[in-house]
């Protein structure tokens, strides 16, 4: 029996559709709650390459709407990345995944690009939004948003050169209040919105581009609202991401910040340029000061007296667990990393 027996049945994909799906790359930016359901969807349809990049490692209260992981994952602190790996190579072996555990900064994700077909937003973070906008646009390769808070979401699907951008239709996106952070979230309206997200790029990838919708859709489904709006006006000539001046302004080193505060987890992360860590040697520092706990990826620790968290990553990183206040985190760092 063919594996993918029933999707090739579905005339507007056929087997020609799957012998597409069958020779694509999808890089993944994100594998939290909307990038959990993008990954299992396109490795379950046969996309050959899934490339994803997370920065952030499994915890007990991402296990509700994130779901490629469970409990054990949890209990070895691994990588969302890794995690999302493995689980995903057990589900499709013919799939390649390449895992980064690494920050979605411009610098290490122009290289990921090379034979790239579209790009997937799986993150709850508009700085690297624009940054995968940038991307878009400088290599012409398309991108997915999507965006859920509470019952509430959001897609827009962006063809670069031909669509306005990101940073066209920005007044019409709310922004901030677009995150978990204030609102929380429910798992159904995630499974909503990563599955429009994925059916934008099955049609781009099997070359129905044509039959892609271009608005942007606003959903609530706990009220069962939905909204369609035609962005097609919305493209400003003095955009500096795809106007007639581009100068690409998040592809910049200066606009990715070093200290940034992550969505819904009173959590803040600190990376230091050019700075590594060597975590054997970190784990017999820290032991002395409360429990520590290594894998291959990243050592987390707790203070004993404090009861404050972190983790800590080999490329410089730093989480920062307990806190939105960047000072505090930053005296914590210093006071345990110095």
């Amino acid at each position: 029996m063919n594996r993918y027996e029933k999707q090739v049945s579905f005339s507007p994909i056929g087997k020609a559709g799957q012998d597409q799906l069958g020779q694509a790359h999808v890089l993944l930016i994100g594998v939290g709650a909307l990038g959990s359901v993008s990954a299992e969807t396109l490795v379950r349809a046969g996309v050959k390459t899934v490339t994803i990049v997370d920065r952030d490692y499994v915890e007990l209260s991402n296990l509700h709407r994130q779901q490629l992981y469970c409990e054990a994952d949890v209990e070895q602190v691994l990588p969302k990345a890794i995690a999302a790996k493995r689980r995903l190579e057990e589900i499709n072996s013919d799939t390649r995944i390449e895992a980064h555990v690494m920050d979605a900064t411009a610098r290490n994700l122009e290289p990921l690009l090379s034979d790239v077909d579209i790009l997937i937003d799986g993150t709850d973070n508009f700085d690297i939004r624009f940054i995968m906008n940038d991307l878009s646009v400088k290599y012409n390769i398309p991108w997915v948003f999507g965006a859920c808070a509470g019952s509430y979401g959001m897609t827009k699907f962006f063809q670069p050169n031909e669509d306005p951008c990101l940073m066209c239709v920005m007044k019409f996106i709310p922004g901030e209040a677009m995150t978990c952070d204030s609102h929380g979230v429910i798992a159904p309206v995630i499974q909503q919105t990563s599955l429009m997200q994925t059916v934008h790029v099955l049609k781009w990838l099997i070359g129905k581009s044509d039959e892609i919708d271009r608005s942007i859709s606003i959903y609530d489904i706990w009220e069962g609202n939905y909204q369609k709006f035609s962005m097609n006006k919305m493209k400003k000539e003095s955009c500096k991401t795809c106007g007639s001046e581009r100068t690409f302004p998040y592809l910049q080193s200066l606009q990715h910040t070093d200290i940034a505060v992550l969505c819904g987890r009173d959590t803040i992360q600190i990376r230091m340029k050019d700075r590594s860590f060597d975590l054997s040697h970190l784990e017999m520092k820290l032991t002395a000061y409360g429990k520590t706990k290594k894998n291959s990826f990243l050592l987390s620790f707790t203070e004993h007296q404090s009861g404050k968290r972190m983790a800590i990553f080999k490329d410089g990183r730093v989480l920062v667990h307990g806190t939105k206040d960047v000072e505090e985190a930053k005296a914590f760092y210093d006071e345990m990393m110095e």
